[in-house]
């Protein structure tokens, strides 16, 4: 049989960043490497499997040279994968994976599975309305190397396939969802960085702040799974099944770094994990690695507000850590209790000023339309943000993305959600955002549209970036403004009062 094919597997990794960004997709916005992807082709490739990737989001391939790419490959099994190293991307993606599976299915002779955090979530829809054989619920690892087994053996005999769904004469079926490993040694080894276009990626515009020019080259890792918290807004914990943290070992996070560096000259890069800042004799063991090495790099994680401890701040800009982004959500304690986010720190702007004094630049991530948000309470967090005055600043409409537990609140409700997967991304033009518990979907929008203005135009920030970056980085932060998004949704209300008007 094995004539009759060539790749046991090959990866795709949807996207369109023209649609889901709107104008800031070219210039503004990073192109991440899919990590997961690449992690699970290692895996697959350590047990004796024939793989290969075709990175759409990266290299912007038509339908017709994705066919004839896959015609070359001739893989025995397609595997569509929208991941996202952000959790709400998943589901932006699921509209161009939609399209590449139906092109595919028509073109080419193959099996065609679909993974990743949305069709975990949601794996029984998917199976309905995607052009796939199969939908893989959880990690897959283990699910692909048994599925490949399977139809390598001309077999269709999928019932002993982990976390496999699946059609079987005309019923929908599915099996049990592998136990999660510990061992991410095994599960993650050094990802396959060699079977992507490493020279595509681009990294944030504000990450390279102290230089500008310099996006290129881009790596994004993780060196932890999961998150052992459960804030209503987030679906990450999807794809595990339930909340909790894994570790990669930091020998192995640190072979994988030096890899980074000395094969693909990356120094720009991006720990992925949900909250890098939070064991720390996870974190600072790599920070010591990093420390020792020397190796200049320039990386951004996540933290919380309660776990940063300040006497490690001065080693981890040493290790080369050079922004952190605090998940600050709301300036009122009660809206973000509200959402299990739980932290009884008193005083935010101390732990921003005290990760500033060690010359670490401070992302501050913010959330408007929170179930008990009104308009008030969102001024609080706007005004909040302009005093913390952070050296970047992401704000958010909260949405109802599949796996969380607002998407559940909101399908009991019957509210109003995106009628294509796409614009569930914060930035595309039919995006709805959620109303809240005294405040409609529209006022919603408005203020985070609003918001952004106000914040990145704000005098005080501006000679902020001027001082600390340039007047270069200045001026592209004005050019970034002069993009104001265009929604559906709020062009309605404008429609409607020049009419009655």
């Amino acid at each position: 049989m094995r004539d009759s094919y060539g790749a046991d597997i090959v990866f795709i990794n949807p996207g369109d960043r023209k649609y889901i960004y709107q104008e800031l997709g070219s210039d503004y916005s990073a192109i991440e490497p899919p990590f997961w992807i690449a992690a699970i082709s290692a895996y697959l490739r350590n047990n004796g499997y024939d793989v290969a990737v075709i990175d759409i989001n990266a290299e912007s391939i038509t339908s017709e040279e994705l066919v004839r790419k896959v015609e070359q490959i001739k893989p025995l099994l397609i595997a569509v994968i929208v991941y996202s190293s952000q959790p709400s991307a998943s589901t932006q993606n699921m509209t161009i994976a939609e399209n590449i599976c139906k092109v595919l299915k028509e073109a080419v002779v193959c099996k065609v599975a679909m993974g990743g955090l949305h069709p975990s979530a949601l794996p029984e829809q998917t199976l309905k309305e995607e052009a796939v054989d199969f939908v893989i619920e959880g990690e897959g690892q283990y699910t692909l190397m048994s599925l490949i087994d399977v139809l390598k053996s001309n077999s269709t005999n999928f019932a002993q396939v982990p976390g496999l769904w699946y059609h079987d004469s005309g019923e929908i079926k599915n099996n049990p969802v592998a136990p999660l490993s510990d061992n991410l040694c095994e599960l993650l080894p050094v990802a396959a960085w060699d079977l992507l276009p490493m020279d595509k990626y681009k990294a944030h515009n504000w990450h390279c702040f102290d230089n500008i020019e310099h996006r290129v080259p881009y790596g994004a890792i993780y060196t932890s799974l999961g998150c052992p918290y459960g804030c209503i807004f987030c679906c990450i914990n999807a794809l595990y099944g339930k909340p909790g943290i894994r570790f990669r070992s930091p020998e192995i996070v640190l072979k994988e770094i030096t890899l980074l560096v000395e094969k693909y000259n990356i120094h720009n890069l991006k720990i992925i994990d949900e909250l890098f800042v939070l064991n720390k004799k996870h974190y600072m063991a790599i920070v010591d690695m990093l420390v020792q090495r020397g190796y200049g790099l320039n990386i951004w994680a996540y933290a919380r507000v309660d776990t940063i401890e300040p006497e490690n701040l001065k080693r981890m800009k040493l290790a080369g850590i050079n922004w952190l982004a605090l998940g600050i959500e709301s300036a009122n304690p009660e809206i973000r209790d509200g959402v299990s986010k739980r932290m009884r720190l008193k005083d935010i702007k101390s732990v921003v000023r005290t990760i500033q004094d060690e010359g670490i630049r401070v992302i501050g991530n913010y959330m408007f339309g929170l179930p008990d948000d009104t308009l008030d309470s969102m001024q609080e967090t706007l005004d909040m943000s302009m005093d913390l005055n952070c050296e970047f600043a992401n704000f958010y409409c909260a949405m109802a993305y599949p796996g969380s537990k607002l998407y559940e609140i909101a399908v009991s409700k019957n509210w109003q959600l995106p009628k294509r997967w796409a614009d569930y991304s914060q930035h595309s033009y039919e995006m709805i955002s959620l109303p809240t518990k005294h405040i409609s979907a529209v006022e919603v929008l408005k203020f985070r549209d609003d918001a952004f203005h106000k914040y990145f135009e704000n005098p005080s920030y501006l000679m902020m970036i001027e001082s600390k970056f340039g007047i270069r980085v200045r001026k592209h932060i004005e050019e970034m403004t002069k993009t104001r998004l265009k929604r559906r949704l709020l062009e309605e209300v404008d429609l409607s009062l020049n009419t009655n008007g």
